[in-house]
């Protein structure tokens, strides 16, 4: 079988997991509309557009510039260049109010794995870098040359699981004292010595995780895109997520367990659990043993799937208001610092939500309290007439 040009750039960027589970998951419609996250190699993308009929449509997220050489030439795709945060935002430049599936494969692409000049892999040197976003402004370079000594094992600890976090960032903040780490080489020199030959590699995979977590804000960017997705849904709609480590896993357990990243269960007056997903998969989908073999990186996959609850309600109308306050400035992704320019929202002053919420508590204590009075044994004239 001769594959094309295109076909092995793609394959060069990012083999796609569990490609047929997940995209049979998103339950495709041929006029449905579509959204694909995590768009990278396109080969989830180019599954869902062959499904496809006249009247549907695929909006693909990424925000690194190398996956726009992987844009599909199709009138019912439209690539974004943006992080998955801002999901909301761009459905609305798009006029999409709802949408019928999202997608989300969270793993790294290959083509950054052995990209050397991305930094995102310890079996190459080069600059200790491992943005997702060539225009971001933290590299992983940053984060062990000025961080404090508590901040830096905080993050080894949270986001690479690491017993020995706070030695680690004790012997990073002496080694930086004499001199900048700069590149990969002169990391793995300063952290190498604190682990054992056997365990060395899956030690060092913890530690580039949690920098690489850290540099692009992953797990705040995840909980904003799984709330958006939640909203974005319509009902009966899917929410389809591949997940590769425990953090991110849980969010996502969480989320369609309960509405919500923190697992708070939610019930109504009589006890129900309250919540906008019902689980399409109660046992978690991972690669069988053929596709392990053919993508060795596909083995900590897991993929999870939830449909919206028809019952479940949207937003309510308070919640509309406030994000109806919300002020849109524009869609390019400059960065200062850590933030993103994006949509920035502008929130009403503390004065206005004051004074707003005041009125609002004021008039339906009267009202609930008009509402559970009986009329019973009140005098004519006091009487409250409902009608």
């Amino acid at each position: 079988m001769i594959i094309d040009k295109m076909e092995k750039d793609e394959l060069t960027y990012h083999v796609p997991v569990l490609l047929k589970e997940s995209v049979d998951g998103m339950n495709i419609q041929p006029d449905g509309t579509y959204v694909d996250v995590t768009f990278g190699g396109a080969g989830h993308s180019r599954e869902i557009l062959s499904r496809l009929g006249e009247g549907g449509r695929l909006l693909g997220f990424d925000q690194d510039e190398d996956a726009e050489r992987n844009i599909v030439n199709d009138t019912h795709f439209i690539f974004v260049r943006s992080n998955f945060r801002y999901l909301h935002n761009f459905l609305r430049y798009h006029d999409i109010e709802q949408v019928d599936a999202i997608l989300a494969d969270l793993g790294v692409s290959s083509h950054h794995f052995d990209d050397s000049e991305r930094g995102f892999s310890f079996r190459f040197d080069g600059a200790l870098d491992m943005r997702m976003n060539k225009r971001a402004g933290m590299t992983a370079a940053d984060i062990v040359n000025t961080y404090d000594e508590e901040r830096l094992a905080n993050i080894l600890y949270l986001y690479g699981e690491l017993k020995n976090s706070r030695k680690l960032a004790s012997v990073i903040v002496k080694a930086r004292s004499g001199q900048h780490i700069r590149t990969i080489g002169e990391f793995l020199e300063i952290i190498k010595p604190l682990f054992g030959r056997e365990r060395e590699k899956k030690e060092l995979a913890k530690v580039f995780q949690a920098l690489r977590i850290e540099v692009n804000q992953e797990m705040e960017a995840l909980k904003e895109m799984l709330l958006a997705a939640t909203e974005a849904l319509k009902p009966g709609g899917r929410l389809v997520v591949i997940t590769y480590h425990s953090l991110e896993d849980r969010m996502v357990k969480n989320i369609m367990k309960t509405g919500n990243v923190e697992g708070k269960a939610e019930t109504d007056f009589f006890g129900n659990l309250q919540t906008p997903f019902r689980l399409v998969n109660n046992k978690v989908i991972v690669p069988d043993e053929a596709e392990i073999e053919r993508n060795p990186r596909s083995r900590s996959a897991k993929l999870r799937i939830a449909e919206r609850n028809k019952r479940y309600g949207r937003r309510s109308s308070k919640q509309e208001s406030r994000r109806g306050q919300e002020e849109k400035t524009y869609l390019t992704e400059e960065y200062s610092g850590w933030r993103h320019s994006g949509y920035r929202f502008f929130p009403p002053s503390n004065e206005v939500a004051g004074t707003y919420h005041g009125i609002h508590h004021l008039l339906h204590s009267q009202s609930l309290c008009q509402s559970t009075t009986t009329d019973r044994n009140r005098p004519a004239e006091t009487r409250i007439d409902r009608h």
